[in-house]
């Protein structure tokens, strides 16, 4: 099987340290030549959790170099995806299929408009990385994968990418029902992320305050309420319980959206809580703490030239 990681970032630095170990042929798309070049002569490591030094590895700027890949694992941020479908359109070969291991909702659909829903597979993943500078990524946390179709359809590509990360020592889990992980994921995410880059506090300070804890609460109601309306059933009883034990499991763990922001960097606002309130509104539900959320993150987003340091 011939593997591209599409995305250098945390995650996706992780993944193709961790699936190289399956002695597959494993690649890396990257979208700088800049950054391509640096990693190639610098090579990749992996510290923390796992420990490894990947000299010369595998990495294009070319999806054309391995558009004879069977499986390519999408791992950018949600607001790169349009423009990945446009580099992929034509390199995704006729057997070959679509992983998107991405945060918030949206993602899956894009791929599925232009390559067609039987090429394309869903997940989340709760492996913690964390990237330290342009090439190190900290293997922060493990975790399971869970991956499977939109639809619920069930084929040999969920075996085969079962198979990959199991040779891999990582876990992996086939849903029937991945709608639902992507929603439970997403609802979790919506109370931690942008009160995090807001507030600038690691996730396990956001539930010590009075404050920032009710206004997770509420997010999260806001959307277990719109989750509940589109008849999605959500993986766990108690979303607010759950999201308070990821809190906690994660103390120290700096959120993807409080790192964009200390980098001055576009957030995935747009695919996390701007998914409840766009839906709250075609649904006629009423979504106040997110709708501000959203705004307070892209008001930061677009002071970052005027910022005073």
């Amino acid at each position: 099987m011939k593997v591209v990681i599409v995305g250098p970032g945390a995650i996706g630095l992780l993944l193709y340290g961790l699936l190289s170990r399956s002695k597959e042929e494993v690649w890396l798309l990257d979208k700088s030549p800049e950054r391509c070049s640096s990693l190639k002569k610098s090579g990749i490591k992996i510290e923390g959790l796992s420990s490894l030094k990947i000299q010369s590895p595998k990495i294009t700027c070319d999806p054309s170099e391995v558009s004879d890949a069977n499986l390519w694992i999408i791992c950018v941020k949600s607001y790169d995806t349009k423009n990945i479908v446009k580099r992929l359109a034509d390199k995704v070969g006729p057997g070959a299929f679509i992983f998107s291991l991405q945060n918030g909702i949206g993602n899956v659909e894009m791929f599925s408009e232009t390559l067609g829903r039987d090429k394309v597979l869903a997940g989340v993943t709760n492996l913690g990385a964390t990237l330290v500078e342009e090439g190190v990524v900290r293997h922060a946390g493990e975790g399971e994968t869970i991956a499977g179709r939109l639809d619920g359809s069930m084929g040999p590509e969920l075996r085969d990418l079962r198979e990959l990360f199991q040779k891999s020592k990582l876990q992996i889990k086939i849903s029937k029902d991945v709608n639902a992980v992507l929603w439970s994921k997403l609802v979790i995410n919506v109370g931690i992320n942008a009160l995090s880059a807001l507030t600038r506090m690691a996730n396990g300070r956001i539930i010590e305050f009075d404050g920032s804890h009710r206004i997770f609460r509420e997010a999260i109601a806001e959307a277990v309420k719109v989750a509940k309306r589109k008849r999605i059933k959500l993986i766990y009883d108690d979303p607010i319980a759950k999201a308070e034990s990821v809190c906690e499991a994660t103390a120290a763990n700096v959120s993807s959206m409080l790192s964009d922001v200390l980098k001055k960097k576009k957030t995935e606002i747009d695919f996390l809580n701007g998914v409840i309130v766009r839906q709250g509104e075609s649904l006629g539900i009423r979504t106040p703490v997110n709708a501000l959320l959203v705004d307070l993150i892209e008001t930061i987003e677009s002071r970052y030239a005027f910022e005073i340091s």
